[in-house]
This record gives C-alpha cells, sequence and structure tokens, in this order.
C-alpha cells in the first residue's frame, strides 16, 4: 500500500501538472468504492484547479470558487496518470477528468479499495470531515519528541502499532515504520508508554529522516506503486530492515528478523532494537 513518501510523490507531480487546468468533462468509467454519482459532473466542470495537497495518506483537489473539492486514497492498488485524452483507456481505469489543454486525468485501480469522492471543504479550514481525527503531520515542527511523548503516556500498546495510529501521528506507515525504529534503535514490541523523553527524541528524528529520504527517491516500489509518469520508487534499494527477515543486519552483521504485529510483518534487529 502506498505511504507518505509515495503520496507526496504523487501530489507533487499532479500538482505541477494540473494547478490552473479547467476541468472539461467528469466520466465514471468502473466501478468506484464510493460511486461520484451524477452531482460531481454538475459541479467540477468549468471549474480551475487550485491546488493538490496531501493530509496524511489522502489526496485533495481544490477547485476555485467551488465549495467542493475531490477527495483521494490510493488504497492497495490505486494510481494516477495524465494521458491525452483520446488515448485508450486501460483495464483498471475508474475515473477520468477531462481537461482544458487536451488532456485526461485517469484513475485506475484494480483492487478498488482506493477511492476518489466528491467532498465539501471546511470554508475555514479547506479540510473535509473526514480529517476531524487525524494526528500531526509527521514532518511539521509541531511533531516534536516532547510532542510524541505526550501520546506515548500511559500507552500499552507495542510502539509501532501506536506511531502506526493516524490519530497519533499520519502517515507512519508498515514499511517506514520498520525503518524508523530500526534508526532510533527501538524495539517494535516496546510498550508506548515505557519510551523515555531521550527515546521519543530520537524516534521522531528518525521518522523524519527516513520519510525524507523516501520521498527524495520516490517512495518505495515494493508492488504495485508507480508515480505519476509510471516510474517506480527508488527507497526499496536502500531499507534496512524491512522485507529483510534471515538476512544479516547491515549495522551488527546479526540476522534480521520478523513477527506480525496487529496482522501485518514487522522486521527488526533483535541485536540492535532494544
Amino acid at each position: 500500500m502506498p505511504e507518505l513518501p509515495e503520496v507526496e510523490t504523487v501530489v507533487t507531480a499532479l500538482a505541477k501538472a494540473l494547478t490552473g487546468r479547467a476541468v472539461t468533462t467528469l466520466e465514471q468509467r468502473g466501478a468506484l468504492r464510493y460511486p461520484l454519482g451524477r452531482e460531481a459532473g454538475k459541479v467540477l466542470p468549468g471549474h480551475v484547479v487550485t491546488g493538490v495537497r496531501r493530509r496524511a495518506k489522502y489526496i485533495v483537489f481544490a477547485f476555485d470558487n467551488c465549495p467542493h473539492g475531490l477527495l483521494a486514497h490510493l488504497g492497495m492498488t490505486g494510481s494516477f496518470r495524465i494521458v491525452p485524452d483520446l488515448e485508450p483507456y486501460e483495464k483498471h481505469d475508474r475515473l477520468a477528468i477531462g481537461l482544458d489543454n487536451g488532456e485526461s486525468l485517469r484513475f485506475a485501480d484494480m483492487r478498488r479499495f482506493g477511492f476518489v469522492k466528491l467532498v465539501r471543504l471546511d470554508s475555514g479550514t479547506g479540510e473535509p470531515d473526514e480529517f476531524a481525527r487525524l494526528g500531526p503531520e509527521p514532518l511539521d515542527r509541531t511533531f516534536t519528541g516532547r510532542e510524541l511523548w505526550r501520546r506515548c503516556e500511559g500507552r500499552t500498546c507495542p510502539i509501532k502499532n501506536h506511531i502506526m495510529n493516524q490519530e497519533v501521528v499520519v502517515g507512519v506507515g508498515n514499511i517506514y515504520a520498520s525503518e524508523a525504529l530500526f534508526i532510533a534503535g527501538i524495539s517494535p514490541e516496546r510498550p508506548a508508554g515505557e519510551l523515555d523523553r531521550a527515546e521519543a527524541d530520537a524516534l521522531v528524528a528518525a521518522i523524519k529522516k527516513v520519510l525524507r529520504a523516501a520521498i527524495r527517491s520516490g517512495g518505495s516500489t515494493i508492488r504495485n506503486y508507480r508515480t505519476v509518469d509510471g516510474r517506480e520508487g527508488g527507497f526499496q534499494r536502500v531499507i534496512r530492515v524491512y522485507g529483510r527477515a534471515g538476512e544479516r543486519c547491515r549495522r551488527c552483521g546479526g540476522t534480521v528478523a520478523s513477527i506480525r504485529q496487529g496482522g501485518r510483518s514487522t522486521f527488526y534487529c533483535p541485536t540492535c532494537q532494544r
């Protein structure tokens, strides 16, 4: 599933290509998780895209003089691409948005866990109601060791599960949680409430380091993820522990282990992480 760096990479490309472009048509081509219905086709054509931004793993499309926007999530296999309007549709294309420059924004999703839906944006915040309970962005200055330590206080769940909770901090998915905990030297099984302030500081610094490096690399392609222009991400080439169970730890030479946590595989070094 695409995580924050992958979504950030997609958003950067979409914002560059779409900002200032007017919507001419909107056509649902296949079944969507949330059917758009006729309203979107009536509301959006004629409006200009004023911005594309990310919040957590969501993508928000905003339009001029329009109280509505589009909210998208890539799910497991969702992807966007921009093609000439007359280019033939592909098998899993679900949505086509025509643009005033003769191009088309296509949303494809093989497994249909992703979505694109019409939402009303708050006039003050510019955000949909779906964001009301989201935690802080991990790359914001407001997300500090002190803030994470406060959010860990009294919590008995494993620290890896805790930092993947979107109400604690958004966008830290499975790959990057494993990588950040390895860099910080913290066992993924440690109860969140047992971290001291220094460990919280180290973990926040590691989360920021991993996410920034992944964004610079265009994200990670483990299975289906591609950028808007069809390229793979590059971060998987420098991964330290994720997916490396049974291989040698690149720090101590020990063996990378794997356990299941919350239905997901966790990778860590039992020697380096305490």
